[in-house]
C-alpha cells in the first residue's frame, strides 16, 4: 500500500513540474515555448487520463468484490451538483474557443481547436467517472487505480494553471490598455512573440464576442478543474479503505423554528453586491468617476466583513457552549476540506500583508488608503474566524433529535462511529441494545432525554444556523465579485505604484485564484456546517 502510494504521488508530483516550466516558459521568457506546445501536452494528459477512466470504469469497477464499500463522506450532493455546473459551463467555454479558433483556422496551428474539443471530451467522462465512483473504496487494481488517480489529479491541477495563466494574461493586459486609454482587444497569445501574426486576422465577424464569452466563463473552469482535483483526491486515499457498513448522512431538515436572520441578511448582502460590482464595473474605466467607485466598493466591502466577522466569532462562542461530541474519526474528506481551507487562504493572507504594508508606507491621511487598510485588516481577520468557526463545525457530531412521543434521543439520521468501522444507526427503540457499541457521551444524551428541557437548547441550533446561512449567502458574493472583475488592488494604483507593475501582478495573480477558490470551498463546507447543526 505504501509502495503504490508513494509511485503514484511521484507521478503526478513530475507531471505538475513539467507542466509548471512548461507554462512558465510560455508566459516569462522569450524561449520557443508556444502556447500551441503547451495545448499539446495538456491534450496528451488528458487523452490519457481519459483511457484510465473508460478502463476503471469498463473493468475494475465491473469486477466482482471490485468496490464493497462506500465511503458515504466522500462526493456529496452538493460537491457533485457544483462540478456538473461548473462542468456545463467548461463546456460553453470550450464551445466558444473553438468558435474563435476557427475564425482563424487558416493562420493558426490546428491544435487550437483539437484542445477544446478534447477538453469537452474530458469533461464530459470526468463528470460521469466522479459523480458514479467518488464513493467507492476500490479493493482491486490498487496500485492501478491510485496512479490513475493521481494522473487525474495532476491533468486537473495542469488544466487549472493554464487557465489562471490564460486569465491573469488577460487581466494584465486589458489594465495595460485601460491606462493608457488604448482600446483593448487583445488575442490570448500576445503574449508568445513567437506565435504574434499581424497578418493572422479573423475570417468571422463574431470572434470578439466569442473571445469575450470565453473570459468571463474562465471562473467556473477553474472551479471546476479545483473541484474535481479534490474529488480525485479523496478517491485516492479511499483506495483499499476499509468501512464496516455504509453510513447515513444527516437529513437536511427545516426544523419548527424558523430560521429567519440569517437568510434576510445573507440575501441583502449578496443583492447589494450583485448592485455595487456592476457599478463598479461601469465606473472604474472612468477617470471621472473611478475614485467614487472604489470609495463605493470599500464601504460596501468594510461593512459586510466587519458583519461576516462578527458573525464567525459569535459561532463560535455558541461552540463554547455546545455539548456536542468531537468527531475525531478518520475522515479524508473532512481533512481535506481543512486543508484546503486552512491553505488557500494563504493567498488572500499574502495580498492583504503586502497591501498593508504599501498602505503603512504611503500617505495614511488620504480616506482612499485608509479604506484600503481597513479592508486589508478586515479580511485578515474575516478569514481567521471563519476559519476557526468552520473547522470547529465539521468536527462536532451531528445534534441528536428528540423523539417527542417517548422522551428519548432518535438517532437515525447520521452515522455513528466506533473503532475503524462505521456502525449503522439503529432505531431509538434499539438504543438501549447498541449503547455499549457507539461512543455518544451519555453526559449528552442525559441533557436530551426530557423535550422540554431540549427547547430550552435550542438557541444554539438555531443560531449555528442563522450564522451558516448568513455567511454561506455571504461568501458567495465575495466570490463573485473578484471571479467576475472586481480588482480594487489594481485599479486604486497604490500597491503598484509601491511594488511595480509586474511583482504587484504576480502576487495579485497567484494569490487571487486561491482567494476565489477558498470563497466557493468555504460554501460548500457552510453548508455541511449547516447540515450538522
Amino acid at each position: 500500500e505504501k509502495g503504490g502510494r508513494l509511485l503514484s504521488a511521484l507521478t503526478s508530483i513530475n507531471i505538475v513540474i513539467l507542466g509548471s516550466a512548461l507554462v512558465s516558459g510560455e508566459v516569462f521568457n522569450d524561449v520557443a515555448i508556444t502556447q500551441s506546445e503547451v495545448y499539446i501536452f495538456l491534450t496528451i494528459l488528458m487523452l490519457l487520463t481519459i483511457v484510465w477512466m473508460l478502463y476503471y470504469i469498463l473493468c475494475t469497477s465491473k469486477q466482482r468484490h471490485a468496490t464493497l464499500h462506500k465511503d458515504s463522506h466522500a462526493g456529496p450532493i452538493w460537491l457533485r451538483g457544483g462540478l456538473a455546473l461548473f462542468g456545463v459551463c467548461s463546456l460553453a467555454l470550450d464551445a466558444f474557443k473553438i468558435g474563435y479558433s476557427i475564425g482563424y483556422i487558416s493562420c493558426k496551428p490546428p491544435i487550437n481547436i483539437i484542445f477544446p474539443g478534447v477538453q469537452a471530451l474530458f469533461i464530459i467522462i470526468q463528470t460521469y467517472f466522479l459523480w458514479i465512483f467518488s464513493k467507492d473504496c476500490v479493493q482491486i487494481h490498487c496500485s492501478r487505480t491510485r496512479c490513475g488517480l493521481m494522473l487525474t489529479l495532476a491533468t486537473n491541477l495542469m488544466l487549472w494553471m493554464s487557465a489562471v495563466t490564460d486569465e491573469s494574461i488577460h487581466l494584465f493586459m486589458h489594465s495595460y490598455f485601460i491606462k493608457n486609454n488604448q482600446f483593448f482587444y487583445i488575442e490570448i497569445n500576445t503574449c508568445s512573440s513567437n506565435e504574434s501574426n499581424s497578418d493572422c486576422e479573423c475570417t468571422t465577424n463574431i470572434c470578439h464576442i466569442f473571445q469575450t464569452g470565453y473570459y468571463y466563463l474562465y471562473p467556473f473552469n477553474i472551479e471546476y478543474s479545483l473541484f474535481a482535483s479534490a474529488m480525485a483526491y479523496v478517491m485516492w486515499k479511499n483506495v483499499g479503505r476499509l468501512i464496516s457498513h455504509h453510513s447515513h448522512h444527516v437529513k437536511l431538515k427545516l426544523h419548527d423554528e424558523s430560521i429567519f436572520l440569517g437568510p434576510i441578511l445573507g440575501i441583502t448582502v449578496l443583492v447589494a453586491g450583485v448592485g455595487i460590482l456592476i457599478v463598479y464595473e461601469v465606473q472604474v474605466t472612468s477617470e471621472e468617476w473611478k475614485t467614487q467607485a472604489l470609495t463605493t466598493y470599500y464601504f460596501f466591502n468594510i461593512i459586510s466583513l466587519s458583519l461576516m466577522s462578527l458573525g464567525a466569532i459569535g459561532g463560535t462562542i455558541i461552540y463554547r457552549f455546545d455539548r456536542r461530541n468531537m468527531d475525531n474519526h478518520k475522515n479524508p474528506s473532512r481533512s481535506l476540506d481543512v486543508a484546503l481551507l486552512l491553505g488557500t487562504t494563504l493567498g488572500q493572507y499574502s495580498i492583504s500583508y503586502f497591501s498593508v504594508i504599501a498602505v503603512m508606507s504611503s500617505t495614511i491621511e488620504e480616506l482612499q488608503n485608509l479604506l484600503s487598510l481597513t479592508y486589508s485588516l478586515l479580511l485578515i481577520i474575516q478569514h481567521t474566524a471563519q476559519n476557526i468557526f468552520i473547522v470547529e463545525g465539521l468536527h462536532r457530531q451531528p445534534f441528536l433529535e428528540e423523539d417527542q412521543r417517548h422522551g428519548f434521543p432518535r438517532i437515525d439520521s447520521f452515522s455513528i462511529q466506533a473503532g475503524d468501522g462505521v456502525l449503522e444507526p439503529t432505531p431509538s427503540r434499539e438504543y438501549a441494545n447498541r449503547q455499549e457499541e457507539t461512543s455518544i457521551d451519555l453526559m449528552t444524551i442525559q441533557t436530551i432525554q426530557v423535550p422540554q428541557q431540549s427547547q430550552r437548547l435550542s438557541w444554539k441550533r438555531k443560531g449555528l444556523k442563522e450564522i451558516s446561512l448568513f455567511l454561506l449567502l455571504s461568501n458567495i458574493i465575495f466570490w463573485i465579485m473578484p471571479a467576475f472583475g472586481a480588482r480594487p488592488r489594481f485599479d486604486n494604483g497604490l500597491q503598484e505604484k509601491f511594488y511595480g507593475s509586474s511583482m504587484w501582478v504576480a502576487i495579485v495573480n497567484i494569490g487571487l485564484p486561491f482567494g476565489i477558490f477558498y470563497r466557493m470551498h468555504s460554501v460548500a463546507s457552510l453548508f455541511e456546517v449547516y447540515r450538522t447543526s
